[in-house]
């Protein structure tokens, strides 16, 4: 079986030419059109870019969802390569209803009808990783369900080991190998996966997304039924609304769409800025808008993080690029750790100028936020700079909310939308507020290390004393070890004369006789 899936990437990535562009040949020379006359049934008359994309469309769901998470790493790509995989869909064929009954028969040891009150056979939505059914408990709640497609972990792993063995071999024979290094793009990928694999770290996501945005007046979140979730399946309350993307539909409803913008905005910098948690794969397909105008969050496979000290380097970057301060960006990207620390502040602040001055030359509203950082990161090659992951994710998704809000409201200006929040949270994190918010947040450790410290301060005063009884005793050892040394020198010296004075005689009474 391995043998023939194999043999089916191979055929697909012949019929489309990755191997010529992987390999950079361009149809020049003898051998180059000696093969193309050999492989004249091809067709390679599309772009390279659309070429990809239908090559992972041909090879299934697994490679689909490996060219979406490819098309964020914009850091890697080339813009065309980068544009095409973003148009792939997660829409895949629903799987046989039957197996869905089946696993959650597995999942449950029981038939269906012993689980839930309602079932419907027929999936809401399919995706290639899972799909989802609509149901109800046994007190009439209504739920969604999700089942994970079957026995997708060993088609998962074989999948993933072709593909690192591909990427292995693109390192060595492509001439931009290791510089994009494939190998570890698909080790990346390969997290991402493997944690969507479990259902229930992704409704523990939800949780915690849920938790943090209680009674918020702009976001909705499901509620995760805990006791019907295994590995395999999930279950959620069931959510109404529109989809974002039917904007007139919207309309129609009298939501301000405005504001619906602005909302999906300031939901995006919250999770980030005052959370560190957020959700990483807001496309239009993952997000419904309730009749009150709030946003409704779906499917939470993949959430990003990031620690307090990349929020407030973020923070800066963010204010720096808005006061057209790149000096300071510079600065921000050496102090952070992601830019080496002999990089010359002078020439990564004239890279980030000339990337800058351009673009506020325009309207601000028709200026792109997310696509200034996706310059930035490319611009930053040159200083190796290390692009991390969260930073990657956090790019990806701020990407998506930019397009998603000028599909609500083509004049949002992101970036007057953004500045007061982001002042507001630096003012909060560096003045008193957030020096009483830290306080109150360390006084449980005082609290617990105040009546230690006497114990503490004993203790390390009778450390202290040992170890300078421990050093007068080790320079006692080594002046006495330096005296025997002394002697034993002159000792050799009186016997190194002594045996030349015999020798000497010797010498002497043998040169008379």
């Amino acid at each position: 079986m391995h043998f023939f899936r194999l043999f089916r990437i191979i055929a697909i990535v012949r019929r489309y030419g990755l191997d010529s562009l992987a390999l950079g040949l361009t149809p020049s020379g003898r051998l180059a059109r000696l093969v193309d006359c050999l492989q004249f049934w091809r067709d390679l008359s599309l772009p390279r870019a659309v070429r990809l994309r239908l090559a992972l469309e041909n090879l299934g769901p697994i490679f689909v969802k490996f060219g979406q998470m490819l098309s964020t790493r914009r850091d890697l790509l080339p813009p065309d390569i980068a544009d095409e995989l973003a148009r792939l869909q997660d829409k895949v064929p629903p799987f046989d209803s039957r197996l869905a009954l089946r696993e959650i028969e597995k999942a449950y040891g029981k038939p269906v009808a012993q689980v839930f009150a309602e079932f419907d056979p027929t999936p809401e939505a399919s995706a290639s990783i899972a799909q989802v059914h609509f149901a109800r408990l046994p007190d009439q709640r209504e739920v969604a369900v999700k089942i994970l497609r079957p026995d997708m972990a060993g088609v998962i792993e074989h999948d993933l080991a072709l593909m690192d063995a591909g990427a292995a071999l693109l390192e060595r024979l492509w001439p931009d190998g290791k510089r994009l290094k494939p190998r570890a793009v698909v080790a990346e990928f390969a997290k991402y996966l493997r944690d969507e694999l479990d259902l229930m770290r992704e409704a523990a996501n939800c949780s915690q997304l849920r938790r943090n945005f209680a009674d918020s007046p702009r976001l909705i979140v499901p509620e995760v039924f805990w006791d019907w979730c295994t590995p395999t399946v999930m279950v959620m309350e069931r959510m109404h609304g529109t989809p974002i993307s039917q904007v007139a539909l919207l309309k129609a409803q009298g939501i301000d769409l405005g504001k619906l913008s602005i909302a999906g905005v300031e939901i995006f910098f919250t999770q980030v800025f005052r959370d560190g948690f957020f959700h990483a794969d807001m496309h239009p397909g993952n997000i419904l808008v309730h009749a009150d105008g709030r946003y409704i969050a779906l499917d939470f496979g993949i959430v990003g993080t990031i620690t307090d000290t990349d929020k407030n380097y973020l923070a800066q970057n963010f204010l720096a690029f808005f006061r057209r301060d790149y000096k300071r960006v510079a600065e921000v990207h050496v102090e952070s750790g992601w830019a080496p620390a002999n990089t010359r502040i002078d020439e990564i602040e004239s890279a980030i100028r000339a990337v800058c001055e351009p673009i506020f030359d325009r309207p601000l509203k028709d200026i792109s936020f997310g696509k200034v950082l996706l310059r930035l990161f490319q611009t930053s090659r040159r200083f190796n700079v290390e692009i991390q992951p969260q930073l990657v994710m956090l790019q990806k998704t701020l990407l998506n909310i930019e397009g998603l809000g000028r599909q609500l409201d083509p004049d949002l200006d992101l970036w007057k939308t953004a500045k007061p929040f982001l002042e507001r949270w630096m003012q909060e994190q560096l003045g008193w507020r957030g020096f009483l918010q830290s306080l109150a947040a360390e006084a449980p450790r005082w609290t617990r290390a105040l009546p230690q410290l006497p114990r503490l301060l004993h203790q390390n005063l009778v450390e202290a004393a040992q170890a300078r009884q421990a050093a007068q005793a080790r320079r006692r050892e080594l002046g006495r070890l330096i005296a025997l040394q002394k002697r034993q020198n002159r000792l050799l010296s009186i016997i190194a004369i002594c045996l030349a004075v015999i020798a000497a005689t010797i010498l002497y009474l043998g040169w008379h006789t």
